[in-house]
Order: C-alpha cells, then sequence, then structure tokens
C-alpha cells in the first residue's frame, strides 16, 4: 500500500489513515471473547456470563481500546513505509465522510529534521591546558591540614588573629530594634575565613577575651537576608574565647593518617598530584567539550521540532518544582513556572542533541564497551573501594546509559577537535578550579 504524506508546514506531515469497520469489530467481539471466559459479575459463574452482558458492560471501553491500537499500529506501518523517522506524539482525528464500511483518521505530526553541518574545518576553537604544578599540591596540604586543625586556648591577653577561632555574643539593631537573625550567644567562627561579613571580621580582629565593641555594619544590597539586605545595622559584639588553631606538620604520620599507601611525605604528594590531575582532566574535557559544541551549534543548520522542545520544557519544568520540593516549598508541584523561561535552554538542548546525534550516526563515534569501561574505572579510581564503584555503575542500566552518553560526548568532542582549527590556550591551576 502507497502512503502518501502531505508537507504541511516545515517539518510538519500528514498521513491519511484508513480502516475497515469489520477489522475493527472482528477484534472487539474477539478481545470481548477473550474477557468473558474470565469476567466476574453477581450472579453468574465465573466464565458464563452471556456475551450481551459483557459486551453492554465492557464494550465501549474495549472498542476504544481497540481504536488506539489499531490506529497506532496503522500510523506506525504507514510511517515505516514511508520511511518517516517521527519525532513526539502525532495528533490524531476521525474525518468525517469516510466510505462505507472503512473508517478515516487523519495523522497530524512532526519528523526529525535534516542535520546539515558545515566543514568542521573552519570552525576555530579555544583548547585549554593545565598542568599539575607543586603550588597546587602545597594548596590541597594546607586544606587537609586545615581540615584536621586543633585549637586550643590562647593567653587572656592575647588579641585576636586571623586563623584563631573566636566565641562571641553580639546583637545587631535595625533603628533600634534587634532583627530576626542579629542576635547570638556563645557564636563561633573562624577569623578571616569569610564566615561573616567583612565589617563584622574586622571589628574583632585584634580584641581580647572579655572585650566588647559596638560598631557599624552595611548589609550588601544582595545579602541573602532579604529583610535586611542594602541596611545599616548597629552591632555590638563581647569576645568571650579566643583559641589558636594548630595544624599538624606534613610528616609521614600524617601521611598514615589520611591512609595512604605509602604512608611518607614523598607518597602523600604522589596521591593528591595523581587525584589532581585526573580532576584537571575532567574539568578541562567539560570545558574543552563545552567549546566544541558551541562550534558545532554554529555551524549547524536545521529546523526544531516544536513537540520535542515542548518535552524538554516540560522535563525541566518537572525538575523545577521536584526541586522546589526538595527544598521544603509549600505546594511546590502546582507552583506556576511558565514554560518561556526554559524555552532557550531547551531549544538548545534539543539542537544540540540533534547535531551530535547525526555526527555520531555518520562518523561511528558510539560508545565502545571498552571506553566505557575504562570511563567508569577512571571515575573509580578516586573512591576507597574502586571494584564497589564498578560494580554500583554496572547493576544499573540507567547509570550505564549516562556514562555511556558522557563517552559518546567525549567521542565527538575529539573528532571535531582533530578537524578544526585550534588555539592552546594555558589556564592556570587555579583559574580552572576556580579558585582565587
Amino acid at each position: 500500500m502507497s502512503v502518501t504524506v502531505e508537507t504541511l508546514e516545515k517539518l510538519e506531515r500528514k498521513i491519511t489513515l484508513t480502516l475497515p469497520v469489520g477489522v475493527i469489530q472482528s477484534e472487539v467481539d474477539a478481545r470481548l471473547k477473550r474477557m468473558a471466559r474470565t469476567v466476574k459479575m453477581d450472579g453468574f459463574r465465573p466464565g458464563k456470563v452471556p456475551m450481551t452482558v459483557v459486551a453492554q458492560r465492557y464494550g465501549y471501553s474495549v472498542h476504544y481500546e481497540v481504536m488506539n491500537d489499531k490506529v497506532g499500529e496503522a500510523f506506525a506501518n504507514a510511517a515505516n513505509e514511508a520511511k518517516l523517522r517521527v519525532a513526539g506524539q502525532p495528533r490524531i482525528s476521525e474525518k468525517e465522510g469516510a466510505p462505507e464500511g472503512e473508517l478515516t483518521f487523519d495523522a497530524i505530526f512532526e519528523v526529525f529534521p535534516d542535520v546539515k553541518i558545515a566543514d568542521l574545518t573552519t570552525a576555530e576553537i579555544d583548547k585549554l591546558t593545565a598542568e599539575v604544578n607543586d603550588a597546587a599540591i602545597d594548596k590541597t596540604l594546607d586544606i587537609l591540614r586545615k581540615q584536621r586543625r586543633t585549637f586550643a586556648q590562647r593567653a587572656q591577653d592575647a588579641a585576636a588573629q586571623d586563623g584563631d577561632r573566636v566565641t562571641v555574643d553580639f546583637e545587631g539593631k535595625i533603628d533600634g530594634e534587634t532583627f530576626q537573625g542579629g542576635k547570638a550567644e556563645d557564636f563561633q567562627f573562624l577569623v578571616g575565613d569569610g564566615q561573616m561579613l567583612k565589617e563584622f571580621e574586622d571589628a574583632v580582629r585584634g580584641m581580647k577575651a572579655g572585650e566588647s565593641k559596638t560598631f557599624p555594619l552595611a548589609f550588601p544590597a544582595d545579602y541573602q537576608g532579604k529583610e535586611v539586605a542594602g541596611k545599616a545595622a548597629d552591632f555590638m559584639v563581647t569576645v568571650k574565647k579566643i583559641e589558636a588553631a594548630h595544624l599538624p606538620e606534613v610528616n609521614d604520620a600524617l601521611a598514615k593518617s589520611l591512609g595512604i599507601a605509602d604512608a611518607t611525605v614523598e607518597g602523600l604528594r604522589a596521591d593528591i598530584r595523581k587525584n589532581l590531575e585526573r580532576e584537571v582532566k575532567f574539568r578541562l574535557q567539560a570545558r574543552n567539550k563545552q567549546a566544541v559544541m558551541d562550534a558545532l551549534i554554529a555551524k549547524a543548520e536545521l529546523d526544531l521540532p516544536n513537540s520535542s522542545v515542548q518535552a524538554e520544557v516540560d522535563r525541566m519544568v518537572e525538575g523545577a518544582r521536584a526541586d522546589l520540593k526538595q527544598r521544603g516549598i509549600k505546594d511546590a508541584d502546582k507552583a506556576p513556572i511558565p514554560d518561556d523561561v526554559f524555552r532557550p535552554q531547551a531549544e538548545r538542548r534539543v539542537r544540540l542533541g540533534l547535531v551530535v546525534a547525526e555526527l555520531v550516526r555518520g562518523n561511528e563515534l558510539h560508545a565502545k564497551p571498552e571506553q566505557i569501561k575504562a570511563h567508569i574505572e577512571e571515575l573509580a579510581a578516586s573512591y576507597e573501594k574502586p571494584a564497589d564503584v564498578v560494580r554500583w555503575y554496572y547493576s544499573d542500566n540507567r547509570r550505564l546509559a549516562e556514562v555511556e552518553a558522557i563517552v559518546i560526548e567525549n567521542n565527538v568532542t575529539e573528532f571535531v577537535l582533530a578537524k578544526a582549527k585550534v588555539n592552546e590556550k594555558t589556564v592556570s591551576f587555579d583559574e580552572l578550579m576556580g579558585q582565587n
């Protein structure tokens, strides 16, 4: 049977489906007969309910199911025969004036677009590189030492300085009134650690145990506490205790306490380097991947299926509602979230997905089993029991699919970088890691 496909607009198509009434009715009768063998009704023994009663009770719902099944089957067959790649679900409506003994339906749907990717050798991409140096290892060592620091009370006449842990009472007032969250007793913080606003730290720095001080403090306009953001307050603070921090020495004992197999300083530094190099590799991959994807979008020409974009918008809205619910927002499932908030991002995701799929299909960039295995093992290497992590990934098809998607994106990234004009740009370790 030849299928006539009518182009409506860009990616929108229409197919007319015809179904014999007799086929529908035969399937309805067959299903009702099967149902009659097991259906239970008051006043009848199982399997002895008359067909007329079964048809009266279930005929409409069975007819509806059969129509859906048969129309869906007819549409799938027609789309396959016409070699169409259907995007989303078709909108199917019954037509009036069908010949006697037949039912006619119009199926309106979208197809996936033809993706045209321009010559990638004309693309220009900045590829980032970075290395782990001794300074990065030293900084990580300092972080590890701070995580294991101990505190000892300073002498009564000692002044608070950066790195000290202070215990204070404080009270802040705006226009003479104490505000919510503006008062605390026995509150501890580390001076110079950025936990408190700069004016607060500046006021406490240099104070001694037992001293009190009043000082003004201007809350930033973007302060997280909206009720005080942009306002000026007067604070009174009393220092009750000052404790000096003691950081452990970088020695074999520290290496042993951190569980390093080679419990030496050299072994500790080597372990830190290995972990940092792994993290640097992943971050460089992410940054370079983003640059490649931006270049791909710029080089691709295609129309977007509205159904795919809307499906992505719906997923993002549901994700936003789930996030609100997790934060404890009341009635998060009913929160008014307009589609337009997510539409640009949804369009980019759909566009990128179609372009990447075309590149993968045309250049055999699918993830190979050995690539997936290598990526999982690399992810697992930073854990205490890598074998358990590997089993965790392989025990769930969804997790495996996520890894497969990452490997495919990495393959696409390498493919594009091999063709494009690449400008290598070295960035510092701190810049890559987002540190100051």
